[in-house]
């Protein structure tokens, strides 16, 4: 606007005088802003010649769409030649960045407000730009709640930064809040929050001014903040820092709105002129008052406020002209300087100074111009609400639609923060119906009683309950930013009520919810979606009123308790179907036929509840909350049958008032019923008396309750009918009927896989009118809750279904006209549904769903159909574009500060990275494999990979010129290529949905060089493919993923190879030419290239072999030559890029190479690790040595080729040689070094055959794999994922530890596997976790990770026989459709955390265990004693089975054992060195009764006992005897053993004489030991004794049967005879691994692993501390089993109902022993032969990362012990629980430094510890296996686990202190682990122990750990002062050299004469010496 300074303005007003105003040049006349009401009034106006109203209300709110209204340009055309100057713009914070911060900028809004600026100014107006009008971004409240919160400051200011930055130059006023005052008082008590709210703002506009006049380039602009008139002169304490802003001029003006209060004259009578004069005066003063607070600033009047003035009837204007009047009198009468005002409500007034539209530059406010402002006549037109319609009006509207208008497309965009939604209902997706807690739901029970089709359940369903990840994994591909579920009743409280609460289930949706924030994916949440709590129904559900109450305290829990995160509630979900097919047609559950009655009844009780459940949110929660809370409603459109019969319009009206009005009205209108349902009831009711409809009726009181009690109107649509009036109107209790209404269908609509739903997008339009008219008005927004179109199980749309894609296009269309034609506020949409899922008696037959679930498959897997893909692109445009996407791409630029590479020397021979053999190789197995648990650094990349020809197809489409690969697959005897292979030529949004859902940041793919150049060269360019990189390049960069991209992966063009191909140097510059093209067409974009990948490969494949392309199968010369060629390629285009391309694009270049890690196969054999060092040089130092040291290959290298080649009597050597100049050329060429590495091999020196030359024979080595590693699909290739530590390690030492970016690491599975790849996720678990450890224990430089594969692809010779993908592709179908492996899940795990974050219940524990808490060691008989035939013994069951050949490993007996028989005092010296107050060993029955029985007693076997027992107590240690520990009597098993049950008899005979006997000094009784494995290995498998294994499916489960009432009968004699004089304790002990599913987020292997514990240690357990019976179960299965092999009844024993009494609680403890956890899955085992494991039904693995111990079935996983102590106490009601055992082993001699045995107690005990001080378990004791080594059962003495060690060589079997015995000890005094933080700790101090010298001279050999000893004194020794453990370990080695040294001379002095005995002594005694002395030398 241009204005003269001399201007004048007359304005005239009615009784006023008139005023000259001199206004300034600059003096800003104000219009705007924009709003979606004004939008659609001026089309309005448009359309019908209409005048427009200029005034605007303030509330409205205006949503950015391209293209901007036709009609904008012409309004503000109009508003210049008003007058106007300025026009407000309101930026949306939460529609510009929806998340809050500029890392998701929306683009589309972007461009739209730079365009509406752009109109502005071509108007010849300036944009006014307001930063801040009361909107925060979602994100950022869900985070920081609103301005009480701080944080939000910098946010802000971000925000501000951007915007300045982005709109800056067309902007010269900007404000950054509107009046926020105003803001903080409608959300906040400002006396609460006020103040902080206050400041925060005022911080945020002070730093918003800073950055704009310090930092922005835009000179001469202004920036205030709008403050309320009275705030600005109050004097309010609380509003001083508004005031200070002015005071300390952080404002270029005062802006100010001015609130105007105004009573119209004929409501004051006489006293008007009075009360106008005094509002008149007050304004006056109040600018006349600012203006003394700044003497500087001029003040704008942004604001005019009349929104609590009265304005009259009649349209009076007196408001206007009295506030303008005030400011008119501020200006000429006090001179306030006013620099402009907010024109808005004036405009209307004003004339338009010229009638010419093309005068553009006209002024309507020239020098003498005047301006009339008129009186009460002057036309103002005031907007006013229209009445809601009725559905004739709507009517009325639609009918006249042609069907070309009707069915027409409409391009256009949705609103900013549009809710883009997928839904399901947990009945119908969950599974887990009886899973931790969850009680049964009406569904259930429904199901169950066979309602649905072909009798299916949802008892698994998808079996989401326990995959969340994977269904968020979904939603974060599919984009959406809403997710709707329903909450489970049940599974929260199981029986309805708040007392039954379950804890298991609030986890569940706690984590869910969780999952869904952390991927921004809004939560909206159902409380009830039809699966009422079966104990509810059984009451009556929703037909008792009491329901009502029972509800609103269920929604009440789940406000308090979810809803700090859920922001969006709906309490019903489509009631009417409750109401209609629960309880009307008894067509869904609870199956209730009552039409007239429960019908109705159900529906009032609904409507309470709704309103009940919405005032407790609005009372209790709203304002800390802020969320929404709401009702979905469905309805189908109705329309009438005859469109000109006024009849079926009333009835098609009635027809929605009946299924939409039923619960509609009574919430959005008055709190009733609608008219026109309550007359037709009463129509009916007198038509058809007999069975009257009982409609209740809802009391005034109940009226106001109900009514208005929705934040949003949730809509679900599905399809439409057409309604007629005629219908039989004879009395029959139908729905129909009672409504008098006929719905039909269009034959021409097209129709779904269910019968009641037919395509008619039409409809959804005119019912979002309809629900406008009638409920919402434009206040109340509708969020659409549902639509969905169903396919047919099995047909041809399973995958594509382009029906769906076609229904969803139109419905959400109609949405979109809804919204921009009608004006409809339209919030969100949701497609229904997000799965494949169960639909309720349809089962799963109808499939909704955007994903199809395999419901065949126990995985459930879930594959995105091409619908999930098209939804996808919706969401991404926010609607429909018709072009494509012109979204702004932001480069993700990395912050590559590069760091050129020096020129290091040549590598020795061998290299100096040999140390790191000598540093890893020597490592103990548990430091090797130990996890590390901890995270990469922030920044850290993760990858995947891909390549062009394995994944792009589309070999020959659009141009694309033929590679060697598509030449070597079509004329090989290759039967598969690459023709189609992914088809992701095709699918860059399939992979992309992929790729997001992974959530990497780095895509590795390449570039297919013949797609780009057809004949490889820039003549041939081919366009369509070029497009194909840019759209995928800028799909990824839209997504926040950077792409690393390789140039060349091995598809050489056809048409180079013909020429030569990498054998000729004229390809450096022909590749040299295509990479310079890419660099200038995708290095905008591209930061991270990768030349060449893994170049050795194919130099040596391709050239040297036949097996690759181009297959030359030249191995002497050829690979050499090539290798040279590529090194050369590769050093021109680095510096291409280097000299050309790297300071404009600012990327990162280097090479691909590849390694495997090599072992020597002997480490201390030098030429073993001088081949394995050559190996790696031939291998990766062939292409990294001279590009990362020193330009020329290693010596090792040339030394070998040049020997060989003179060897082979060749003039030169075959290795080409460089110039000096191409060494220089090459060397440094890489920013980071690229590596590429799969498995690990063992090498040895080997010499080559020298007759036939070749690469491959030219290093001279043998490779071969250790067969102990785990195998994987490839045959070579073996998962060694420490090898990859150690590589690592090696690139670092060799090439000076350069910046490593890990290019490709993965494994491959077989076709066959399922998407239940456990095999993968234990590879990428341990390689990523050996990369962590090299990082952060080893400092390499490591950077980033990329996982090999995306995708299953064509896996080169291996064709589509390999897999390595993180997603399966079906090749096997043409739509190549991807599904996620279990493996892209963990993959994405880790990407997230970052690694492998310590877990939280694995932190160390400090504290001490309860007072008197037993610490024990345990043995026993047979495994100890020896004396096998000593003393008139008898034979034992495992004396027999151990002198039986083959049943035990190296022939090993118990016959001599540890001969703890004869070692008493050893025994108990060890037992008193440890500190234990308890000691368990068991009895021998055939050693005091040698055939079994007390017909003959074995007196000095019970001598034995008796002594042993007075010398541990005289040491004050308590023994804790076992009467049964798998010795049985061999006369007993020679009349069937425990399979006989007169052995109950005999057992309890000798448990009755051992009480007898020793009862008076026992205490602590166990009567079995591990009765599952007597029973299993015993007499089921075989391997223990008696070594039954022919009877596997009866004799485990009798003998089980025989050994529990063995066991009772024992308990109840002690009880009833011994106890009350004796007092003792008496139990059993049972055993059991830890059972966790294999795969956790799999219901079949959770069942596996529950039915595996029920099997193990629920066998014995149950019947005991349970019920006195087998557990469910195994009952189940046994039962199940045994039928199905033609048995009348099961093999399973079953127990009388007197044996049951007798049994159960047959405990004083529990004793448990344990050792490791196992990893469950389910086996089909069939029927065919009947035996335990079929009955069981799993099989067990271990997770590869847990650590290994001596046994093969035992690995190191303490958490587990913790784990199954909550087990039992849950299952049993927390028994009293002695452990009593639990250890480890070494397979073998390894020494006495135990530091595994440490690990493992350290880490049991504290698990223990936890399971006490945190769960809360009664655990008493606590036993370490074993005391000593031992004889192990049928392993002989080969596993040890003992405390201490016994040397077996030794015929006195000395037992020598391990380290382990030294710490537990320590344990044993501190009665725990005292907390380091707390200082020193007495328990700590090592004690002095006198030891008899056969023992010490031993034990002076150990070099012990200090674990516990931190802290400990100093003391003086030989002259220096040291620690106590040191001092200890000086002297105990200057007692080693002493003892040594008397030995020698022994030895020497008396050799010639001593005797042969004497002499066989001594070399024992040399022998013990030497392996002590070994063992040292090795720790």
């Amino acid at each position: 606007m241009e204005l003269h300074s001399s201007s004048l303005l007359f304005i005239f007003f009615t009784g006023l005088s008139v005023t000259d105003i001199k206004l300034p040049s600059d003096f800003m006349i104000i219009a705007g802003p924009l709003t979606n009401v004004l939008v659609k009034t001026l089309a309005e106006g448009e359309d019908k010649g209409q005048k427009i109203n200029f005034s605007v209300e303030e509330e409205a709110q205006y949503f950015c769409q391209d293209p901007l209204p036709r009609h904008l340009k012409d309004h503000l055309s109009i508003l210049h030649r008003k007058g106007a100057s300025h026009y407000k713009v309101i930026l949306p914070w939460t529609s510009i960045l929806p998340d809050g911060t500029t890392e998701k900028v929306d683009h589309n809004q972007i461009r739209c407000y730079s365009n509406l600026l752009n109109e502005i100014i071509i108007a010849n107006l300036k944009p006014l730009v307001v930063l801040h009008d009361n909107d925060i971004p979602q994100e950022l409240i869900a985070k920081y709640g609103d301005w009480e919160n701080g944080a939000l400051v910098d946010s802000f200011v971000s925000y501000a930064r951007f915007a300045f930055t982005t709109f800056g130059e067309n902007v010269e006023t900007w404000i950054t809040f509107d009046d926020p005052l105003k803001t903080i008082t409608s959300k906040h008590k400002l006396q609460h929050s006020g103040p902080s709210a206050i400041k925060n703002i005022i911080h945020a506009h002070e730093k918003a001014y800073q950055i704009y006049h310090n930092d922005m380039l835009h000179k001469g602009g202004r920036l205030s903040i709008v403050l309320n008139i009275n705030d600005v002169i109050s004097t309010d304490v609380m509003l001083q820092p508004l005031q200070q802003v002015i005071n300390e001029e952080m404002v270029d003006l005062i802006a100010v709105t001015v609130p105007y209060d105004f009573v119209p004259n004929h409501k004051l009578g006489s006293l008007g002129n009075e009360v106008s004069k005094a509002n008149e005066d007050s304004l006056q003063e109040k600018l006349t008052k600012i203006k003394g607070i700044s003497k500087v600033l001029q003040i704008l009047i942004f604001s005019l406020d009349f929104s609590q003035s009265a304005v009259s009837a009649d349209g009076s204007t007196e408001p206007y002209r009295t506030a303008l009047a005030g400011i008119v009198k501020a200006v000429n009468k006090d001179k306030v300087p006013i620099i402009g005002c907010d024109a808005s409500h004036f405009l209307d007034s004003l004339p338009l100074t010229s009638n010419s539209d093309n005068d553009s530059n006209f002024s309507p406010v020239e020098e003498g111009s005047k301006v009339q402002f008129a009186g009460s006549n002057s036309e103002i037109h005031l907007q006013r609400a229209s009445l809601l319609s009725s559905y004739q009006t709507l009517w009325k509207k639609f009918s006249q639609q042609s069907e070309a208008e009707r069915d027409s497309f409409l391009y256009g965009t949705f609103p900013n923060a549009f809710l883009w939604s997928t839904a399901t209902a947990s009945f119908k997706i969950e599974g887990g119906w009886a899973e931790q807690g969850k009680g049964e739901s009406i569904w259930d029970r429904f199901a169950h009683e066979g309602k649905i089709e072909k009798n299916q359940t949802a008892d698994v369903a998808c079996d989401s309950f326990n995959k969340i990840d994977y269904d968020v994994y979904l939603m974060r591909g599919l984009r959406s930013n809403s997710y709707k579920f329903s909450l489970s009743w049940p599974r929260i409280f199981p029986t309805g009520h708040r007392a039954s609460q379950n804890q298991d289930g609030i986890d569940y949706y706690n984590k869910l919810i969780d999952s869904l924030l952390e991927s921004n994916i809004q939560p909206m949440v159902t409380l009830y979606h039809w699966d009422l709590p079966q104990a509810l129904q059984d009451v009556g559900g929703w037909q008792n009123e009491d329901i009502i109450r029972v509800f609103r305290d269920y929604a009440d829990f789940c406000f308090a308790t979810f809803g700090d995160r859920v922001k969006y509630w709906i309490t019903f979900n489509e009631p009417w179907v409750v109401s209609y097919a629960g309880y009307g047609t008894g067509q869904h559950a609870p199956g209730i036929s009552e039409p007239t009655a429960a019908t109705y009844k159900v529906a009032h009780s609904i409507v309470k509840a709704h309103a009940e459940a919405w005032h407790v949110y609005d009372k209790k929660y709203r304002s800390q909350q802020r969320g929404q809370v709401g009702i979905a409603l469905n309805s189908d459109w109705a329309e009438p049958s005859a469109p000109g019969n006024p009849e079926d319009v009333l009835t098609a009206d009635r027809y929605l008032q009946f299924m939409l009005g039923w619960f509609a009205h009574p919430i959005f209108v008055n709190g009733d019923y609608p008219e026109a349902l309550k007359t037709q009831i009463k129509k009916y009711n007198q038509e058809c008396p007999s069975a009257p409809v009982q409609l209740p009726s809802f009391t005034e009181k109940e009226k106001q309750y109900i009514n208005g009690t929705s934040d949003f109107f949730g809509l679900s649509h599905y399809t439409s009918r057409l309604i007629n009036s005629t219908t039989n109107k004879t009395c029959v209790s139908n729905y129909d009927r009672i409504g008098d209404f006929s719905p039909q269908i269009d034959t021409s609509w097209r129709p779904t896989a269910s019968p009641w739903i037919y395509v008619v997008p039409w409809g959804l339009r005119r019912l979002l009118n309809f629900v406008t008219h009638e409920y919402t008005g434009t206040n109340i927004p509708i969020y659409i809750t549902g639509y969905g179109m169903p396919t047919e199980y099995g047909g041809p749309d399973s995958i594509n279904d382009t029906t769906r894609i076609g229904s969803i296009a139109a419905y959400i269309n109609e949405a979109l006209k809804a919204s921009i034609l009608d004006n409809i506020n339209v919030k969100a949409f949701t497609l229904w549904s997000l799965l494949d899922n169960f639909e309720g008696p349809q089962g799963y037959s109808h499939r909704f769903g955007l994903h199809y679930v395999n419901l065949e498959d126990s995985n459930r897997p879930r594959t995105p159909k091409e619908s999930a893909y098209f939804y996808t692109q919706i969401i991404e445009n926010n609607g429909f574009v018709n072009s494509s996407s012109n979204n702004l791409i932001q480069t993700l630029i990395p912050n590559n500060n590069v760091k050129r590479l020096g020129n290091l020397p040549a590598s020795e021979v061998p290299s100096k990275a040999k140390v790191v053999w000598e540093k890893f190789s020597s490592q103990e197995t548990m430091e090797r494999d130990k996890f590390l648990y901890d995270t990469f650094p922030e920044g850290f990349v993760w990858s995947v990979s891909s390549s062009a020809y394995q994944i792009e197809g589309g070999w020959n489409a659009d141009g694309k010129g033929p590679s060697i690969w598509d030449n070597f697959t079509h004329t090989s005897n290759m039967a598969q290529n690459g023709d189609i292979a992914c088809d992701s030529y095709n699918k860059i949004d399939e992979d992309l949905y992929m790729l997001r859902a992974l959530r990497v940041k780095n895509y590795h793919f390449s570039i297919s060089w013949s797609r780009i150049f057809s004949d490889g060269r820039i003549d041939s360019l081919n366009l369509a493919g070029v497009d194909y990189y840019n759209k995928l390049i800028d799909g990824l960069l839209a997504n926040n993923i950077t792409p690393m991209v390789t140039l060349y992966h091995w598809d050489l063009p056809q048409a180079l190879q013909d020429i030569g191909g990498w054998e000729k140097e004229e390809l450096i510059d022909v590749f040299n030419a295509y990479a310079d093209y890419c660099f200038k067409t995708f290095g905008d974009r591209v930061k991270f290239w990768i030349t060449f990948n893994e170049p050795s490969v194919f130099s040596w494949e391709g050239y040297g072999t036949t097996s690759f392309p181009p297959a030359l199968n030249k191995p002497g010369d050829l690979p050499y030559t090539v290798a040279r060629v590529v090194l050369k390629a590769h050093a021109k285009v680095f510096h291409t890029y280097d000299d050309k391309y790297r300071s404009i694009q600012k990327g990162l270049i280097s090479i691909n190479l590849n390694a495997d890690w090599v072992e020597p196969k002997i480490m201390n054999n030098l030429r073993d690790v001088a081949a394995a060092d050559r190996y790696l040089q031939f291998i990766l130092g062939w292409f990294a040595h001279p590009i990362f040291k020193n330009g020329d290959y290693p010596d090792a290298m040339k030394w070998q080729v040049g020997n060989k080649s003179e060897l082979q009597r060749l003039s030169a050597s075959r290795l080409p040689q460089f110039t000096e100049k191409e060494k220089a050329f090459i060397q440094g060429t890489a920013d980071v070094f690229c590596l590429n590495t799969y498995t690990t091999k063992i090498v040895r020196h080997h010499i080559a055959k020298l007759k036939s030359p070749s690469y491959a024979s030219d290093r001279d080595t043998a490779e071969e794999f250790d067969r102990s590693w785990p195998s994987t699909a490839t045959k070579k290739h073996k998962a060694v994922a420490w090898g990859l530590r150690r590589l690592l390690n090696w690139i670092k030492e060799e090439y000076n530890n350069p910046p490593i970016y890990i290019t490709g690491n993965g494994v491959a599975t077989k076709p066959a596997s399922s998407v239940d790849d456990t095999d993968r996720i234990f590879y990428y678990k341990t390689y990523i976790n050996e990369a962590l450890k090299a990082h952060k224990l080893d400092g390499v430089n490591l950077k980033g990770y990329t996982a090999a594969s995306l995708l299953d692809s064509f896996e080169w010779v291996n064709g589509y026989s390999l897999q390595f993908g993180l997603h399966h592709v079906n090749f096997k179908d043409p739509n190549r459709q991807r599904t996620p492996k279990r493996s892209a899940h963990y993959y994405t795990e880790i990407i997230h955390d970052n690694g492998f974050p310590p877990q939280k219940e694995d932190e160390f524990l400090y504290g001490e265990f309860p007072k008197n808490f037993a610490w024990s060691a345990a043995t026993a008989a047979y495994q100890i004693e020896g004396a096998w035939r000593a003393d008139g013994k008898g034979l034992s069951i495992w004396d027999t089975f151990t002198h039986t050949p083959l049943k035990v490993g190296n022939d090993d007996t118990g016959d001599i054992a540890c001969d703890s028989y004869h070692k008493i005092d050893e025994d108990l010296a060890i037992l008193k060195q440890l500190k234990v107050n308890h000691y368990r060993f068991s009895l021998s029955w055939p050693r005091i009764l040698p055939d079994g029985t007390t017909g003959f007693v074995n007196q000095v076997g019970l001598n034995y006992y008796i002594k042993f027992i007075d010398a541990l107590l005289a040491a004050k240690i308590k023994p804790q005897v076992t009467l049964y520990h798998w010795d049985l009597p061999q006369a007993l098993q020679d009349v069937g053993g425990w399979e006989n049950s007169s052995t109950i008899d005999r057992y309890v005979e000798y448990a009755n004489f051992c009480f007898q006997k020793l009862g008076d000094k026992v205490k602590f009784w166990i009567t079995l030991n591990e009765p599952y494995n007597t029973a299993l290995l015993g007499y089921g498998y075989g391997t223990a004794a008696p070594g039954i294994g022919t009877r596997l499916g009866r004799a485990p489960y009798i003998v089980g049967h025989n050994l529990i009432k063995a066991h009772a009968e024992v308990w109840h004699l002690y009880n009833e005879t011994y106890r009350p004089q004796q007092g003792g304790l008496i139990s059993i002990t049972i055993n059991s691994d830890w059972v966790e599913p294999r795969n956790p987020y799999k219901q079949e292997d959770i069942d596996a692993a529950n039915r595996h514990l029920m099997f193990y240690g629920g066998w014995f357990a149950y019947p005991i501390f349970k019920n006195g019976d087998y557990n469910e179960v195994m009952k189940a299965r046994v039962r199940e089993k045994s039928l199905a092999q033609g048995l009348p009844k099961s093999r399973l024993p079953e127990f009388t109902e007197s044996e049951k009494k007798r049994i159960k609680g047959t405990y004083d403890f529990m004793g448990f022993n344990h050792y490791t956890t196992v990893l469950a899955f389910s086996v089909n085992f069939g029927n065919a032969i009947p035996m335990y494991d079929a009955d069981r039904g799993t099989g067990t693995t271990v997770d590869r990362s847990w650590l290994n111990s001596g046994s093969f079935w035992l690995k190191v996983t303490p958490w587990g012990f913790r784990r199954i102590l909550n087990w039992i106490k849950k299952e049993f009601n927390n028994p009293p629980i002695y452990l009593t055992e639990n250890g480890v082993s070494e397979h073998g001699d390894h020494g006495l430094n135990d530091t595994w045995r440490i690990s493992y107690h350290k880490s049991y005990i504290n698990e223990v510890l936890k399971a006490i001080k945190f769960d809360g378990i009664d655990i008493r004791g606590y036993t370490a296996w074993s005391l000593m080594d031992n004889f192990e059962w049928a392993v002989g003495y080969a596993d040890r686990f003992g405390l201490f060690y016994v040397n077996y060589s030794d015929p006195s079997l000395p037992r020598i202190p391990k380290a382990s015995s030294k710490y537990y000890s320590t344990i044993i005094r501190c009665n725990g682990f005292p907390d380091p933080a707390l200082g020193p700790h007495n328990c700590l101090q090592l004690e002095t122990t006198t030891i008899e010298p056969t023992t010490a001279r031993p034990i002076s050999t150990i070099k012990t750990t200090a674990t516990m000893t931190t802290n400990i004194g100093k003391v003086h020794f030989l002259g220096l002062e040291i620690s106590n453990v040191n001092a200890t370990s000086a002297l105990y080695t200057l007692f080693v050299i002493l003892i040594i040294a008397l030995v020698l001379l022994a030895i020497f002095s008396y050799k010639t004469w001593k005797t042969r005995k004497v002499s066989k002594q001594l070399k024992s005694t040399l022998h013990t010496t030497e392996l002590s002395t070994n063992l040292n030398t090795n720790f």
